[in-house]
């Protein structure tokens, strides 16, 4: 049976194709997509939202979020997703509306359910700390390295944004599964994947589109050849658990670190003593990751 999935994401180019991927696999039954301010502010990336999914014909309930941090004022990614957060293609009308309801609540009708975020995890904690645990079948969240940070040294983006939230996440007992950048750096976009999109028709050029935007900026901001695509890759563990290859280990947040904010610090050899409590991405078939994009974006298009 498909796996109920509910994608709290912050769209965002990776976040737009890890929609595309969750409602373009056969493995994934898409509940839900609800937002939360991030790449960039709550508007806009719940625009976006809309946008890709009238590109690509999915209608499922779309839920605005928490827009900005627990404790923290919003800090957004403009260098790398541009002003609207998506920036590269040209969209076509917009057929797809939001529901009122905040977007925990429909977490909450929609339970239970794997919960999949590619954002920062403010709305994930604001559900847990309203509804508690117990519905959430497992967390499967895009964020963390167990190396290097994308923000600050140490700290990726989703985490540096709202570390508190992080913490709450973590410290949940619900099954958390984190894809950090040590894995989600092997997803590269090369020319060669550019091409297989723009192959796919209207949809797929759409992709492209963004892929050329998010390579553009990735190449000046990081000096990347090539950009890494980082959301569908927890969308990826979802469909198919064998691509991902994660290890059992604790998984602390910095929340008061001057140099440190933000930083996840995975003990990968048991040094602090504690007991495990996520599981972490080390190793990605990026083959097969690739094949499951193209796959997604290609169904979707045969059905419009």
């Amino acid at each position: 049976m498909p796996t109920p999935v509910v994608l709290d994401c912050d769209p965002g180019h990776d976040d737009a194709i890890a929609i595309l991927l969750a409602a373009g696999s056969p493995e994934i039954d898409l509940r839900a997509i609800t937002t939360v301010a991030a790449n960039q502010t709550l508007d806009k990336v719940t625009l976006n939202a809309r946008r890709i999914c009238s590109a690509a014909g999915i209608s499922v309930p779309i839920a605005r979020g928490c827009a900005r941090p627990l404790v923290r004022p919003l800090y957004v990614a403009e260098d790398i997703h541009g002003a609207s957060g998506m920036d590269g293609p040209a969209f076509g009308s917009i057929t797809v509306d939001v529901v009122e309801e905040h977007a925990i609540d429909v977490m909450h009708r929609h339970m239970p359910a794997t919960l999949v975020a590619t954002g920062a995890l403010t709305n994930v904690a604001a559900y847990l700390t309203r509804y508690g645990p117990s519905a959430v079948r497992e967390i499967v969240l895009m964020g963390g390295s167990t190396e290097r940070g994308n923000t600050t040294p140490y700290a990726e983006f989703n985490i540096y944004v709202d570390p508190e939230a992080a913490a709450i996440v973590f410290g949940s007992g619900v099954p958390v599964t984190m894809i950090g950048l040590n894995v989600t750096h092997q997803a590269l976009v090369t020319p060669e994947i550019v091409a297989q999109l723009n192959a796919l028709g209207s949809l797929g050029r759409i992709c492209g589109d963004l892929m050329t935007f998010f390579a553009a900026t990735y190449r000046e901001v990081f000096g990347f050849e090539a950009p890494p695509l980082h959301d569908p890759v927890a969308v990826a563990r979802v469909i198919d658990p064998t691509l991902v290859t994660c290890v059992e280990a604790f998984v602390g947040i910095e929340t008061t670190g001057t140099f440190t904010r933000g930083a996840t610090v995975v003990d990968l050899h048991g040094r602090l003593g504690q007991a495990p409590n996520a599981r972490v991405a080390v190793g990605l078939d990026v083959d097969r990751f690739f094949d499951l994009v193209i796959d997604a974006v290609g169904r979707l298009t045969q059905r419009r």
